[in-house]
């Protein structure tokens, strides 16, 4: 490594890297910025999505296709959530992916009236929640949209949905149904 540098882990490969001045000369002009600001990776509420990048890219190939999806250990019929690469039970890594129900309740809310994470700042005020799903044994922590926080209720009906971030990756939230 060169003066003025030092290593730490790239984020794709895990794999050592070089941070700080360039050890080779440029080759012209920089690449434009991309259009949405970039998260430092830290700070970065949303996870990478690649399959160089996690074991998980199914859960974000199937959230672009409009699915939510998780895991289940096929041993054990537990169903897992969050999803993972191993059942924490018998440690198999032979996990089938099932769809999540559509569907559910909000078990609780909170608003998010500062303090957002990092890019979430102009959306202030915004509720998050825990959801009951219809059919599964899970309760999912996530954004609620359709409504104004201060409308929502425990109980309400909610429908799990995917959604494109806006800078190429994906994730899921809930949408108040009346």
């Amino acid at each position: 490594m060169s003066a003025g540098t030092r290593p730490h882990r790239s984020r794709a490969t895990g794999t050592p890297a070089a941070v700080g001045p360039a050890s080779t000369p440029s080759a012209g002009p920089a690449p434009a910025p991309p259009a949405r600001e970039k998260r430092p990776f830290l700070l970065d509420f949303f996870p990478l999505q690649t399959s160089d990048q996690t074991r998980l890219s199914k859960f974000f190939d199937r959230l672009k296709e409009g699915a939510v999806s998780t895991t289940r250990c096929p041993k054990d019929q537990v169903l897992l959530w969050p999803p993972r690469t191993a059942c924490p039970i018998c440690h198999g890594e032979t996990l089938e992916w099932v769809d999540l129900p559509g569907r559910g309740h909000l078990y609780a809310f909170s608003a998010v009236l500062g303090g957002a994470p990092l890019g979430m700042e102009s959306e202030v005020p915004f509720a998050v929640g825990l959801v009951d799903l219809e059919g599964a044994p899970l309760r999912l922590f996530g954004r609620v949209e359709g409504r104004p926080w201060s409308e929502l209720y425990i109980g309400q009906p909610v429908r799990l949905e995917s959604y494109d971030i806006g800078d190429g990756r994906w994730f899921y939230r809930f949408r108040t149904e009346t």
